[in-house]
């Protein structure tokens, strides 16, 4: 039986301000609730929280590296690409219409 990988990297969309949010977690149950009952100073605003994305790794460090590769802008780009119609269907469109058009 294979055990399930401990460290992911996420991705959160906030439903009031339409915007990203990344980070990485060793719980992810726990810290999705953390950001939605506010106890993460940079989300608590921005409640309520969707999770759209999450990939899980077997170490810490590729977890946190992935996590700033994303912050970055090619990973923020990458972001937007893998997940367009995912945030064309949240109302993300607005704020990158090129990653909408037809390639």
């Amino acid at each position: 039986m294979t055990q399930p990988l401990p460290f992911c990297t996420y991705v959160l969309f906030s439903e009031k301000d339409a915007m990203l949010y990344i980070g990485y977690s060793s719980n992810l149950e726990n810290r999705l609730k953390s950001h939605n009952y506010g106890n993460v100073k940079s989300t608590s605003n921005r409640r309520p929280l969707k999770l759209i994305f999450c990939e899980f790794y077997l170490f810490e460090k590729d977890a946190r590296n992935r996590e700033k590769y994303f912050k970055t802008t090619a990973g923020k780009k990458a972001i937007k690409l893998m997940l367009r119609s995912t945030l064309y269907t949240l109302g993300y469109a607005e704020k990158v219409a090129f990653i909408f058009e037809e390639d």
